[in-house]
């Protein structure tokens, strides 16, 4: 495409979800109520954490860290769509966009790896369990922690700084309620080979590889288990691995009905 032909887009229009006017008040105070939930709950998990000395454990570390994550990770959308709720302007500049994608992808790496990470204790704590604080130790623990951050950031960075190169023409409209990567390439008049390729082979590490992991330490744990099948056993696993099981399958659920899925 000639550059005469391009046009310099200052600002995305987001479409939000499809609801009808007449029950804007209703999910505006719905979704409002999940979010203050949402950042609530994991703000007093936090505090409990740092407050309880019984709660000083490596689990306990990296969940104040994925509730930390949660909640920015919640905050980078969501009070956006509420905003455009309210006002009806649903438009968001070029920088705000770029920005939320980098926050965006970042904790949302942070989230997937530590995951990750709470899968391996886990493992460690339930198939080596006289092992368990020579293995977690503490500086362990803040590698894993600072491996997570730095990967994500250099995950979020290289994705930001590859779709900042890119031209986008006349098309603004985003269907989305946030600033979503690849609704973004779809809308650029550019070639956009490189970031599909960033994203094959960056998205191997931050979500394949961690996903075998978790996969990995779970199928270890089921193993362990059934080697002395009783029913204390199993009911002590499923109360220290449930929790984590369940935001699992939530994580990975909810990314594969968003990105897998039709678009509709």
């Amino acid at each position: 495409m000639r550059r005469e032909n391009q046009s310099c887009v200052s600002k995305f229009l987001l479409l939000g979800l499809p609801i009808q006017t007449e029950q804007q008040g209703f999910f505006f105070a719905l979704f409002l109520g999940t979010y203050l939930t949402t950042v609530l709950g994991n703000l007093l998990i936090i505090l409990l954490i740092r407050l309880d000395p019984r709660l000083h454990t490596p689990m306990y570390f990296f969940l104040s860290h994925l509730a930390l994550a949660d909640v920015s990770l919640s905050t980078v959308t969501v009070p956006k769509m509420l905003m455009d709720m309210q006002t009806q302007d649903q438009s968001i500049s070029y920088a705000g966009c770029i920005t939320q994608i980098y926050f965006f992808i970042f904790f949302a790496c942070i989230g997937n790896l530590l995951l990750a990470v709470m899968a391996y204790d886990r493992y460690v704590a339930i198939c080596h369990p006289l092992h368990y604080t020579i293995i977690m130790r503490e500086e362990l623990c803040l590698c894993l922690l600072a491996g997570s951050w730095l990967l994500s950031f250099v995950s979020a960075v290289t994705h930001t700084l590859l779709l900042a190169q890119l031209s986008f023409c006349a098309d603004n409209i985003i269907p989305h309620f946030f600033c979503d990567l690849a609704v973004l390439l779809k809308l650029s008049c550019s070639d956009t080979s490189l970031n599909e390729l960033v994203i094959f082979t960056l998205g191997s590490a931050v979500l394949i590889f961690p996903l075998s992991g978790i996969l990995v330490s779970y199928g270890h744990i089921g193993v362990s288990i059934l080697r002395v099948p009783s029913t204390k056993g199993i009911c002590k696993a499923l109360s220290t691995c449930g929790s984590h099981l369940s935001v699992v399958s939530l994580f990975y659920g909810t990314m594969m009905a968003v990105y897998l899925f039709s678009s509709s």
